[in-house]
């Protein structure tokens, strides 16, 4: 058993707060744990679902709090708020959710920690919202990629995804930008990020992974409200953005087979 799967098996128990470290030691005094695999155990726990991505995702979560389903560890945003949902709303699932989103990475950041962070979570519904960062670190002189970096890096990210867990159920979500938001005020936001939204898009495709609209789900409510009500930034939701990005979620995830 690998410490991946030890801490994945720990999180699907319900042990009324007990610790990693008291629980094995409490079960290598009984004599409970020989040398084993993972396979030994029985299956707790039906379905586990990961939050990928930049700061959207992470929305500040607290990353030394990494099991599933803890509150400060699925951060601020929309990902705590399907989190949430869906745990009220199905508790007979027994879901796992988890959030690995880190704020400033681009789609390479994210291929340099997928092992740990993705592919030895073993999710069975992998979401992803990245690309936000691969057009603006282009724009402000930090990043050389361009959107054919972009693009053969994200399909390249769920090529191996599918090669190490080939039954994972993916959702992309669509990188945006909410015109009026402060951080956004150079036009080659409107003219140039468009082509990333499409890469996404054009890979999601290509991988059968469902597509979250994000930029038009953002764009038919911004009549009520503006910019400063739903994105102040232009980039960063605010709570209602993040709840209007929750429910978007929650609906493509609810229509999966």
């Amino acid at each position: 058993m690998t410490r991946a799967d030890f801490f994945n098996y720990f999180d699907r128990l319900n042990l009324d707060g007990m610790d990693k470290r008291t629980f094995l030691k409490t079960s290598l005094m009984a004599g409970l744990v020989p040398p084993f695999s993972f396979k030994d155990f029985p299956a707790v726990g039906n379905q586990t679902i990961l939050f990928q991505g930049d700061s959207i995702t992470d929305a500040g979560r607290d990353k030394a709090q990494y099991y599933a389903n803890n509150a400060s560890g699925l951060g601020t945003g929309y990902a705590h708020m399907a989190a949430s949902s869906l745990l009220e709303r199905y508790p007979d699932r027994h879901l796992r959710i988890y959030n690995r989103g880190i704020s400033g990475h681009k789609v390479f950041q994210l291929a340099g920690r997928w092992e740990d962070d993705a592919l030895q979570l073993k999710p069975d519904v992998l979401s992803i919202l990245i690309g936000v960062n691969d057009f603006w670190h282009m724009l402000n002189g930090n990043y050389d990629g361009t959107v054919a970096t972009y693009e053969n890096d994200l399909r390249n990210l769920l090529k191996r995804t599918k090669d190490a867990l080939p039954g994972v159920q993916l959702i992309m979500g669509e990188p945006f930008v909410i015109k009026g938001g402060s951080a956004v005020g150079s036009g080659r936001w409107m003219t140039e990020f468009p082509a990333f939204q499409s890469a996404c898009r054009k890979v999601a495709t290509e991988f059968k992974a469902s597509f979250i609209p994000y930029q038009s789900i953002f764009d038919n409510v911004l009549s009520k409200g503006g910019a400063a009500y739903w994105c102040p930034d232009g980039v960063h939701p605010s709570l209602a953005g993040a709840r209007l990005m929750a429910n978007a979620w929650i609906s493509i995830y609810e229509k999966l087979g």
